[in-house]
């Protein structure tokens, strides 16, 4: 029912690489379209991102763009 950990790592880095595909910034919607996911999901994966290092910059538009990514 809540999906696995290996799964949600592999949403987590897909999310940060289809953010990187656009250094203009991406909204929220598109990001959820783009990956086949609820925007809700989006919202609730972002501070996950952070916690593992790819942070993230928001313009005054909403959009996501990558601003640092630890490897």
């Amino acid at each position: 029912m809540f999906g696995n950990k290996q799964a949600k790592r592999e949403r987590l880095e897909y999310m940060a690489d289809v953010i990187e595909q656009y250094p203009q910034g991406i909204s929220q919607s598109k990001l959820a379209r783009r990956m086949g996911i609820p925007r809700s999901t989006v919202k609730r994966d972002l501070p996950t991102l952070e916690q593992a290092g790819i942070l993230l910059a928001e313009d005054e538009r909403g959009r996501l763009s990558m601003f640092k990514r630890k490897r």
